[in-house]
């Protein structure tokens, strides 16, 4: 636990931490490997792990690839680089918007998979685009749209 202390000295923080937060269940963790690594490079191993852990848990239960066990390669390697894509693109849009930054990628997916646009060809040639379906991601996301296409002409 990190936090700026303003009203107790070192000693009173150490009492309160031991007090309110060491309940006896604390422990360690024991990192194995067959290779002779130092500390660091063991740490920085199972974090990388971690983060590829994470992320195949997102394709597999965010985006939605299916199994893949049962594919050739060739559709594997295809659902694997789609999955990446999506994942790429959700990525970008939390870069891009603050508002989407702490929000799951389920959610993102979900308020895109349900906005509906229908494109309405005209007599002369031109197209209309109505949108339904809003709520508050797809309407931030189209909202940017609008205005980058309206400033490019």
């Amino acid at each position: 636990m990190q936090t700026k202390l303003t009203e107790l000295d070192e000693q009173e923080a150490i009492k309160l931490l031991e007090e309110k937060l060491i309940t006896g269940r604390e422990g360690f963790f024991c990192l194995k490997s067959s290779k002779n690594l130092t500390l660091e490079e063991a740490l920085q191993t199972y974090r990388k792990k971690d983060s590829i852990e994470k992320i195949i848990n997102s394709l597999k239960n965010e985006i939605e690839i299916k199994p893949l066990r049962v594919w050739s390669d060739a559709s594997i390697y295809g659902a694997v680089i789609i999955g990446f894509i999506a994942q790429l693109f959700i990525s970008l849009m939390r870069y891009e918007f603050n508002e989407l930054k702490h929000k799951s990628t389920k959610f993102i997916k979900k308020s895109l998979l349900n906005l509906t646009v229908t494109v309405d060809f005209q007599k002369d040639q031109t197209k209309k685009y109505i949108y339904a379906n809003f709520d508050a991601i797809n309407t931030l996301i189209l909202r940017q749209k609008w205005v980058k296409s309206s400033n490019f002409g």
